[in-house]
């Protein structure tokens, strides 16, 4: 790109979610999952940001127009020195309702946000942004416009921005998904795409940072079937932006890893039968990944690919152990795990059945652990008597005690409005942002 476009965010009435169907069935969970996905997909991180200089948590969401369903990037932030919310702002409006268009965020050391709008393969244009004011939510420079999926920015103090993402090829029946990085200083110019892993049908990955550290766990999508045979377990991590990468052992590998069986290997679930669903990747005070993750029996709703377990990966410093939480009734489950300054381990996941059981999200709980994952227990609910599941809850990097966690809401079957809520770390309550408004700031509303 020549010059340097700029675009102005227009503001909406109030916080609505996208609802979003992917892969129909012939049975009674409708869907392979579905639902008020406005805070999905897994693969895209972080979608908030917490900036102390402002006292402002930054967030996004995949909105919905007042009139259609149809997918708008929203950007918004709660004043944590006041309490409330401004109208949310709008930075495009994508002619679709797939939820995997969704945007994510990062913040540079001057206090600029950086945008980055996704698009599910090639079917949609793609963009970066960066705001043109430090921590302003107003108006933002149109950095770049290349393909983007499921991308995870992360800035590194010195060294400039480091971009995990996917690249889709092949058709759209057998779409494979490839690995790679970009980096840029200033994001206008961008290193060449670095590929990462590429083998059988691709990966999903999520990815964190741990000071200079960035670590992705990925899994496998397997020859034939594809992403519905998710299996396996892999970890990698870079010091130094991308340009190397190791296990956790510190082995160096070569890029890209190009068959399953490698150096990143944390545990062959093929082998065991098992798919592999990740969730988040964390790091404990010692910098040792922890990741986050469900296995199932089968990609389809329902009991018969039941136990649905929540489990947990930990590098020790010396190898990998392995714990469970607790069992599920959807793949598609999803919240963060949080390692906090105490060594607390800290779940906030939708474990409890909800009102459309066996579709994704459900009733939400808050769980501990004080020994490193190998015994858990419910500190307390945070949601019920829902008359919607609550999905996708996410967690945003460096996290106020007071925004600690967010997500949607939508009926699991059916298309439905979509509302957005949040808690505190200690669970003491559940905000709802306000779905409608009429003020230029509003107080959330308590419900729990």
């Amino acid at each position: 790109m020549t010059e340097v476009e700029t675009v102005e965010t227009v503001r909406d009435d109030g916080y609505r979610g996208i609802w979003y169907y992917n892969q129909p069935l012939d049975s009674e969970y409708r869907f392979k999952y579905s639902g008020g996905l406005g805070t999905y997909p897994q693969p895209i991180t972080p979608l908030a940001c917490y900036a102390p200089e402002v006292d402002r948590t930054f967030f996004c969401y995949g909105g919905a127009l007042r009139t259609r369903n149809e997918i708008t990037h929203m950007i918004s932030y709660f004043d944590h020195r006041i309490g409330a919310v401004p109208r949310p702002a709008r930075i495009v409006h994508k002619a679709t309702d797939d939820a995997h268009d969704m945007l994510a965020i990062t913040i540079d050391e001057e206090g600029h946000l950086w945008l980055f709008s996704n698009s599910h393969g090639h079917a949609r244009e793609s963009w970066v942004h960066r705001s043109v004011r430090p921590y302003d939510i107003e108006r933002f420079e149109v950095l770049a416009d290349f393909n983007l999926s499921y991308s995870q920015p992360w800035w590194l103090p010195g060294e400039g921005l480091l971009l995990l993402h996917t690249l889709y090829t092949g058709d759209e029946q057998g779409s494979m998904r490839q690995l790679f990085t970009r980096t840029t200083r200033d994001g206008r110019e961008w290193s060449e795409r670095r590929p990462l892993a590429f083998f059988e049908r691709g990966h999903y990955q999520v990815s964190w940072r741990s000071g200079s550290k960035v670590g992705t766990a990925f899994n496998c999508h397997p020859e034939p079937v594809g992403l519905n045979a998710r299996t396996n377990l892999y970890y990698l991590e870079t010091r130094d932006a991308g340009r190397t990468w190791r296990t956790a052992a510190g082995e160096g590998v070569d890029l890209p890893l190009d068959r399953p069986e490698n150096p990143a290997l944390v545990r062959d679930y093929r082998c065991e039968g098992l798919l592999v669903y990740l969730k988040t990747l964390e790091f404990d005070a010692d910098g040792n990944p922890v990741i986050l993750y469900i296995t199932s029996g089968g990609f389809e709703p329902g009991p018969d690919n039941d136990p649905r377990t929540w489990r947990t990966a930990r590098w020790t410093g010396s190898e990998w152990v392995f714990g469970e939480v607790t069992t599920s009734d959807s793949n598609y489950d999803f919240g963060p795990l949080y390692v906090e300054d105490d060594a607390t381990w800290r779940l906030i996941i939708p474990s409890e059945p909800g009102p459309q059981r066996g579709n994704p999200g459900g009733e939400v709980a808050m769980w501990t652990s004080r020994d490193r994952g190998r015994s858990w227990r419910m500190q307390r609910r945070l949601t019920r008597d829902s008359d919607r599941n609550h999905t996708y809850v996410r967690r945003p990097w460096n996290a106020h005690p007071d925004f600690y966690a967010y997500w949607a809401d939508g009926h699991g079957r059916q298309f439905s409005r979509s509302c957005l809520y949040f808690t505190d770390r200690e669970g003491s309550g559940v905000w709802r942002l306000p779905p409608e408004m009429t003020s230029d700031a509003d107080e959330p509303e308590r419900l729990w």
